[in-house]
């Protein structure tokens, strides 16, 4: 039997670079060699495509992807040139120009298949303000928000900060994942700065009620079909679970399954499928919960293309299921190619 292309996509132009590397080092090493061939391409930082290794079987734990320190620049090819008849792309991209819908058009444009959701279910899911929107239609719980543009008066939305809100609060970029820009305000004259770091790295800012939490997090798998995984804990060392603590410095431990009622894991489990249905995913998520010492449950985000490093919840979310991560991988590839016949169709 002949092998499968597998590209994986990685690297690119957010400050989520550093992750996305970590990530397809660690699926290049779980592929099912025996189905699929390996070929890899770094988007630099300033956004060049560069033709890096390929993998026929599993590399050695000393070899390395191609990264901004190591660039080969005799190896800059043109965007379309990554197209292959017949391959499947796996973006394993995080954050903006990546994970937001626009490397999803792009692939469309040159008709690939790829892991994960499509364009609008992408963009929905990066922007945490328009989530928020959609999935309030539904009754979804979450916690209280206050959402400001740079076109709005800074003062007027400070003062209905401070009038809706009560400190602690988290100050967030809406277009940004993995805690990047991200901050935990305790005071009143704290908040100014904390919205210029965030709109460093968007024009849309959300602020957030600071709640005393466990992160729940439930994987998704499917299409049609939404499989959801028993939720996993995000146990912390540090009192914010922030970008280097995530990725960097490993300062977490996963609990999995978590401790908690079978009541409140099958809640989440269905808010989770109901908010992957809500925003037209595809593929794979993971919706991350907030769960309070008085029972309260608030659904925090959707994240389109968690990290796979070998820290990673989503992957060890669905080992616990019985899916072991090559074959999870191959699922993936499964679930790319029939939205790729849907929508093929559809034209």
């Amino acid at each position: 039997m002949s092998k499968e292309t597998l590209i994986l996509l990685y690297g690119g132009r957010s400050a989520e670079r550093e992750v996305s590397v970590l990530s397809a080092e660690s699926v290049a090493r779980a592929v099912d060699y025996a189905q699929f061939t390996v070929k890899t391409y770094f988007i630099t930082q300033s956004g060049e495509f560069i033709k890096t290794q390929v993998f026929e079987t599993t590399p050695a734990e000393e070899e390395h992807l191609m990264t901004n320190t190591t660039i080969d620049w005799e190896k800059k090819i043109p965007a379309s040139a990554i197209y292959e008849e017949g391959a499947v792309v796996f973006p394993l991209l995080h954050g903006p120009m990546g994970e937001d819908g626009s490397m999803q058009g792009f692939l469309e444009v040159l008709k690939l298949p790829y892991v994960g959701t499509t364009v609008l279910a992408s963009s929905l899911a990066m922007d945490k303000i328009a989530t928020k929107q959609v999935l309030g239609t539904l009754g979804i719980p979450q916690v209280a928000y206050v959402a400001l543009s740079a076109s709005h008066d800074r003062e007027t939305k400070i003062a209905e900060i401070n009038d809706r809100l009560t400190y602690p609060v988290f100050v967030k970029p809406s277009n940004m994942g993995s805690s990047v820009g991200i901050s935990k305000v305790e005071t009143a004259d704290a908040l100014d700065a904390a919205l210029d770091l965030a709109f460093r790295y968007d024009s849309r800012v959300l602020v957030e009620q600071g709640v005393t939490a466990r992160e729940i997090e439930v994987g998704l798998l499917g299409n049609h079909d939404i499989g959801t995984t028993e939720p996993g804990e995000v146990v912390k060392d540090v009192a914010f679970y922030d970008y280097d603590a995530k990725y960097i410095d490993n300062k977490i431990t996963m609990a999995i399954p978590a401790q908690v009622d079978q009541e409140v894991a099958q809640k989440m489990r269905t808010y989770a499928a109901q908010a992957f249905a809500a925003i037209g995913g595809t593929g794979l998520s993971r919706c991350d919960f907030f769960y309070t010492e008085d029972g309260q449950i608030f659904l925090n985000e959707l994240n389109t293309m968690p990290g796979f490093t070998q820290w990673s919840m989503y992957p060890l979310l669905w080992d616990n299921m019985g899916i072991a991560y090559p074959a999870l991988i191959s699922e993936l590839v499964r679930l790319a190619k029939e939205v790729f016949a849907e929508r093929e169709s559809h034209l």
